[in-house]
């Protein structure tokens, strides 16, 4: 499986440290140079030695045959969409509410004033129950744009000087990436700018992860297309009924009914204006849909909600995930090599 587009997340090493940590277990240099190259690179190496490999959402899969087809002698490309598991995911009580047909809001709220209480107890910030909540927790990677949303301050601040919109933020930067500090720094700066509207909750873990997937009422999602390879916690929210607003990159573009289960954030632009166009895509489409709809319209916001938990249950689950790594990948693979075993 190949993961993230970027040269980050396609570890190369020089032989001379392959060599130290006992790598080539009998290999010459020439033979592992023509599996990995020089330097190694972990993807072309693996890309060389597997029949068959898989990207992890639609989108990526065109990113990565493209980012990866200068190099001869790989195997093909296909692409399995990841999924998250309801069971461990979904708050039982919005299953629960989702399934019977009773009311979803008063169990949204129920799961809302458990993140606003946490937010009280450990960031010391008063929230508004009624307020707009928007979450954004991910890891601290500046392709990921946490701070795209503050780069207007002019646009953005007076909205959260009004107590209309709510920003939560959670995540964590790699010990070794120091651009990722400065991303968690800026978010915390913006908290003590904003003390009742901005929070930046620490120690992010799979318990908070958990709580604010299941609790805010949106799940922001701004990556630069198409570097997302995936992203799996939008497809956590939406499970529980918090809508997406995201970027069509990873697996949103094959979700997203816009209007109708969550909302895209500009027309999938990719240049060098992406920034620009992608934050004046984001204040309108917040601005003049998602805040009118929440505010003014209670109704189309729960059938929204129904709609992104029949679209993350139906689309998103490991169980189609797993059924597909085994239809596609696993059972092909093996099939190819009984019969060229048998030949």
């Amino acid at each position: 499986t190949t993961h993230t587009p970027v040269p980050a997340g396609n570890a190369s090493y020089s032989h001379a440290a392959l060599y130290h940590a006992g790598a080539y277990n009998g290999l010459s240099y020439d033979q592992m140079a023509r599996i990995g190259g020089d330097p190694f690179n972990m993807t072309v190496a693996g890309l060389r030695l597997a029949r068959l490999a898989n990207a992890v959402a639609e989108l990526h899969g065109r990113t990565a045959r493209q980012m990866w087809q200068h190099v001869a002698g790989i195997c093909p490309i296909i692409s399995i969409t990841n999924g998250v598991h309801p069971g461990t995911w979904q708050d039982p009580k919005i299953r629960a509410a989702y399934q019977s047909g009773t009311d979803l809001w008063a169990s949204h709220q129920e799961a809302k004033k458990s993140l606003l209480d946490y937010i009280a107890v450990r960031a010391g910030a008063q929230f508004d129950m009624n307020a707009l909540t928007v979450g954004f927790a991910r890891r601290a990677a500046s392709y990921k744009r946490s701070n795209l949303i503050f780069q207007e301050p002019a646009v953005i601040n007076p909205m959260l000087r009004s107590g209309k919109l709510q920003l939560v933020f959670a995540g964590k930067a790699h010990p070794q990436d120091g651009h990722g500090k400065d991303i968690v720094a800026n978010l915390v700066a913006k908290a003590r700018e904003f003390p009742n509207s901005v929070v930046f909750l620490e120690n992010y873990d799979m318990r908070l992860g958990q709580l604010l997937t299941r609790s805010c009422d949106v799940w922001l999602n701004n990556p630069r297309r198409p570097q997302e390879a995936s992203g799996t916690s939008g497809m956590k929210a939406a499970m529980n009924g918090v809508l997406n607003l995201s970027v069509l990159d990873g697996w949103w573009p094959e979700g997203c009914q816009h209007g109708v289960n969550g909302w895209q954030i500009g027309e999938a632009y990719e240049g060098p204006e992406q920034d620009e166009r992608d934050r004046r895509a984001l204040y309108h489409t917040l601005f003049n849909e998602v805040m009118p709809v929440y505010y003014h319209d209670r109704n189309r916001w729960e059938q929204m909600m129904r709609a992104s938990i029949e679209m993350g249950v139906s689309q998103f689950s490991t169980h189609r995930m797993l059924r597909e790594y085994y239809e596609q990948l696993y059972r092909t693979t093996k099939s190819t090599m009984t019969m060229e075993s048998a030949s």
